[in-house]
C-alpha cells in the first residue's frame, strides 16, 4: 500500500491493450496446444534491411553517436524527411516545418499538448487508435467520436456534426488502425475544409502510408500553398523501415507550431535516440526499392486474406482489410462479446488478436487482426483457425 496519491485521470485508464492481451498467453506452455499466430501487435513479420544495420555498425563506432541530437532532431534527416514528403505528396515541405521524435506516439502526444489543455475538446473517428484516446483522457481532454459508418469511411458531416466552440482538433488515422482503410483523397480534403472554417488543427497519423494500394499520393492536401496553416501529419519509421524498436517517428506541420512542440519533447525525451535517427535517415537516402518490396509483400498478404475468407463454412466475416490490419467481425453476437471471443481464440486456438472493444464504443463484434505480422502461407491457418472455433 502507497502513502500518496495518485493522478486519478491515469488511474481511471483501462491497461495498455498489448500488454494486456500479451498476458493471456504468457505462462502457455502446454505442449499440446497449437503453436501461437501473434497478430496482436503491428510488427513486421521482416528485420531491417542488411545494408542498413551494417551501415549502423560502422556508424556506432564514432562516440559522437551517443551525444545528444538537436531537439527536433538531426538536421539531416529533417532535410530529408522534408524532401521525402515533397516528392511522396507532390507538395512542399521544408525542414523547418519537421520535428524528428521517438515514434509516431510521442509525436501525437506532443502534438496534443502543444494545441490542447484540459477541458477542450477533440474528434476522434470510431472505431479509434487506442493510444490516442488514452493519451486525451489522461491529460483531461474531452474526446468526441464520429460515430462508426458500416462503410469504413467516415462522414464529414458526421464530424461536422461533433464540432464545438471548445474543439481544438480532428484526428484521423489513414491508412487505418484499426481497420486497414484508406481513407478517399475527397474525403481527406472535405475535412480539411471544415477544420480550416473553424480554424482547428487537421491531425492525419500517416504511420502506414507507405503501404497504401495506390502508388500515387495519398491526398492532394500538402500540395495547397497554406497546407501548414490548418494540416498536422504524423509518421513513423517503425513500420517502414522494420524499426519498430528503434523509436523514430516525425511530423510535419507549421514552423510554429514545430518550435511549441520542441518544448515538450525537451522535457520529455530531449531528443530522439541518435543511433535511430543514422537508422532512419539511411533509409530514406538508400531504402526506395527495399520499401516498395515489402510493401509489394504486404498487398500479397491482403489478397491472400481475402481470398482465404471466402470459404463456405467460414462464419467470421471480414468486415474490412487493407495495409497490416483485417478488422473481422465474429459470428458470436450477443452470446460473447469480442473479449470473451479474442480470449478464447488465444487461450485454446492460439490466436492473438485484439477485441473490437479495445477501439471504442460500438465495436464489440470486431477482433483486429495484424496479419503483417504473419507469413503468407500462415494465413490459410489463421482462418482454419477461425473455422475450428464457431463451435462456442
Amino acid at each position: 500500500m502507497v502513502r500518496y496519491k495518485t493522478n486519478a485521470l491515469v488511474r481511471a485508464l483501462a491497461p495498455p491493450p498489448i500488454a494486456e492481451v500479451q498476458g493471456w498467453i504468457r505462462n502457455r506452455s502446454d505442449s499440446k496446444r497449437p503453436p501461437l499466430l501473434d497478430v496482436s501487435q503491428a510488427v513486421p513479420s521482416y528485420g531491417p534491411a542488411r545494408g542498413l544495420l551494417d551501415h549502423l555498425v560502422e556508424r556506432l563506432d564514432d562516440p559522437a553517436t551517443a551525444l545528444y541530437t538537436d531537439i527536433s532532431g538531426l538536421p539531416a534527416l529533417r532535410e530529408a524527411m522534408a524532401e521525402h514528403i515533397s516528392e511522396d505528396y507532390e507538395g512542399t515541405t521544408t525542414p523547418n516545418q519537421i520535428a524528428i521524435t521517438s515514434g509516431c506516439n510521442q509525436a501525437f502526444c506532443a502534438v496534443m499538448d502543444a494545441i490542447a489543455r484540459p477541458g477542450d475538446e477533440v474528434i476522434l473517428i470510431l472505431p479509434w487508435y487506442f493510444n490516442h484516446q488514452m493519451w486525451l483522457q489522461m491529460r483531461g481532454i474531452e474526446v468526441r467520436c464520429a460515430r462508426f459508418n458500416p462503410d469504413g469511411e467516415p462522414r464529414c458531416s458526421d464530424i461536422a456534426g461533433c464540432m464545438t466552440d471548445a474543439t481544438r482538433a480532428i484526428v484521423l488515422v489513414s491508412p487505418n488502425n484499426p481497420t486497414g482503410q484508406e481513407y478517399s483523397p475527397a474525403l481527406l480534403d472535405e475535412v480539411f475544409e471544415l477544420a480550416r472554417r473553424h480554424e482547428v488543427a487537421m491531425i492525419i497519423d500517416e504511420t502506414y502510408k507507405d503501404f497504401r494500394s495506390n502508388p500515387g499520393p495519398p491526398h492532394g492536401l500538402v500540395q495547397k500553398s497554406f497546407w501548414h496553416e490548418t494540416l498536422i501529419q504524423l509518421f513513423s519509421f517503425s513500420k517502414s523501415l522494420a524499426l519498430t524498436g528503434f523509436r523514430v517517428g516525425a511530423i510535419a506541420a507549421n514552423a510554429g507550431l514545430i518550435g511549441q512542440v520542441e518544448k515538450v519533447l525537451d522535457n520529455v525525451s530531449i531528443c530522439p535516440s541518435h543511433p535511430g535517427q543514422i537508422a532512419a535517415l539511411y533509409g530514406l537516402r538508400h531504402l526506395d526499392d527495399w520499401r516498395r518490396q515489402k510493401a509489394d509483400i504486404l498487398r500479397g498478404r491482403v489478397h491472400r486474406l481475402r481470398e482465404c475468407f471466402k470459404r463456405g463454412d467460414l462464419e467470421y466475416q471480414l468486415g474490412f482489410s487493407g495495409t497490416y490490419f483485417a478488422y473481422v467481425k465474429h459470428p458470436f453476437g450477443e452470446v460473447a462479446g469480442a473479449y470473451s471471443v479474442a480470449r478464447r481464440l488465444a487461450e485454446e486456438f492460439g490466436v492473438l488478436s485484439l477485441p473490437g472493444s479495445m477501439f471504442g464504443p460500438g465495436q464489440d463484434a470486431y477482433l483486429r487482426f495484424a496479419f503483417a505480422n504473419i507469413g503468407s502461407d500462415q494465413i490459410p491457418l489463421l482462418v482454419d483457425r477461425l473455422a475450428a472455433s464457431q463451435e462456442f
